[in-house]
């Protein structure tokens, strides 16, 4: 087994390990039981947890983001709607616990380690942007991206209580009439 191959293996088990049970109640030899990578090798390409949880939050962000931007890139004549279509379709996954990277944060605190929050911070900016980009240029628009992004928050968070797609759809309706007000011009800009 090579670096690759063992770098794979590891990402795989934290992310199903991590997602599923959280952060703090695995430990690095659960992980290396579950990924039958070598305690050794472990440490050679993870030198510490805090860079195994960033390296699962990294990837997941980048599979993440990158599907839902694939998602959005397919709807262009309703980028918004096509953002709350991929959330109703991600919270009645099998296994769905929410949002890894508010878990993680969550568990953690904000005293928690640079290395693991600044992957939990990169996310949500981007995120943000990703919305921002889903929104036609023009005044408001980058306060039209924060509420929809508080949007996406609060059905994922209420998703993670009770998952299935109408978290999503409940915010899908309060996205579009926040975009017909904004669109009206009388929307708050507060």
């Amino acid at each position: 087994m090579d670096d690759e191959e063992a770098r794979t293996r590891l990402l795989d088990a934290a992310e199903a390990l991590f997602y599923a049970e959280g952060i703090q109640a695995v430990g690095m030899d659960r992980i290396r039981a579950e990924s039958g990578v070598p305690l050794k090798r472990l440490y050679k390409l993870f030198p510490a947890k805090e860079a195994l949880v960033a390296g699962y939050l990294e990837r997941r962000d980048r599979r993440w983001t990158g599907s839902l931007r694939e998602a959005v890139a397919a709807a262009p004549a309703d980028p918004v709607g096509a953002v709350f279509d991929w959330l109703a379709a991600w919270f009645s996954e099998p296994g769905f616990r929410g949002c890894a990277f508010l878990n993680a944060y969550g568990e953690l605190g904000a005293g928690g380690p640079a290395a693991v929050l600044d992957p939990v911070r990169r996310h949500k900016a981007g995120l943000r942007a990703l919305l921002a980009d889903t929104l036609p240029p023009g005044p408001g628009r980058e306060e039209l991206a924060e509420q929809l992004l508080i949007l996406v928050e609060g059905a994922t968070a209420v998703a993670a209580l009770a998952p299935g797609p109408a978290p999503a759809r409940r915010a899908a309706a309060t996205a579009a009439a926040l975009l017909r007000a904004a669109a009206a011009g009388t929307v708050s800009r507060r």
